[in-house]
């Protein structure tokens, strides 16, 4: 991870010094904010790797924080969430995060899950594999794999990372139906412990983002007791 930049935001400060005194060691540049407002003007004003938010902060909540990154950047984002509370993972997600951990937490759990997002951000830029199409086109999506991201009558829509990546593997195989757990696989890596229903929150917001009416989805549709499938057009 050396060379990386990282946003760690969190009001207890214990935790702060805790997961920046560790990422240091592993040669990351670290930028801590204490409260919501000061997380935000970081993060319009800098480029960062990873983003590691708690739920629970003054003056803006995680969640705010995380809805109003997204509307100007896919940097990943971690929510740091309260032992057990289902809620917060949910919305968080919803929100736009792409992966959450429960306190308290391991400092090697935190590492972990950073390296492994950092490892499919790294394997989808250009030179990373085989030639891929730059450009996937049906119907009125157009979708810029280079540039990651999503346009349907040429007007861009803002994507989170993950929900751009599930939407670039269903179109890559248009017809062909994902269960959850392959999606989840594929997506967020045999490493990832969350559960299935992060599947279902992304497709619900992509749906909500694409899609003129998500109820009578006309792109990413539902085969019953299977999975999800991208309906070629």
């Amino acid at each position: 991870m050396a060379g990386k930049r990282a946003l760690v935001v969190d009001d207890e400060k214990l935790i702060v010094k805790g997961i920046r005194f560790s990422l240091e060691q592993d040669e990351m540049q670290v930028d801590c904010a204490y409260d919501g407002e000061e997380a935000l003007e970081y993060a319009r004003n800098n480029q960062y790797d990873i983003i590691l938010l708690d739920v629970m902060l003054p003056k803006l909540t995680g969640f705010e924080v995380c809805q109003q990154i997204r509307e100007f950047s896919n940097v990943p984002i971690i929510m740091l969430t309260a032992r057990g509370d289902d809620m917060d993972k949910i919305l968080g997600l919803e929100y736009g995060a792409d992966d959450y951990i429960t306190k308290p937490f391991n400092i090697l759990e935190v590492k972990a899950r950073i390296k492994a997002i950092m490892r499919r951000v790294e394997s989808k830029r250009p030179g990373a594999g085989e030639a891929e199409p730059k450009v996937i086109e049906s119907g009125e999506m157009r979708l810029d794999c280079e540039g990651r991201r999503a346009y349907i009558s040429d007007r861009e829509i803002g994507l989170t990372a993950k929900e751009f990546e599930v939407l670039e593997l269903l179109m890559k195989n248009p017809n062909k139906v994902y269960s959850r757990e392959s999606l989840l696989q594929l997506v967020w890596g045999t490493d990832y412990r969350g559960d299935v229903r992060t599947v279902d929150v992304h497709i619900r917001r992509l749906r909500e983002k694409i899609e003129q009416n998500p109820s009578e989805p006309k792109y990413v549709h539902t085969k019953w007791g299977v999975g999800y499938y991208f309906l070629n057009r």
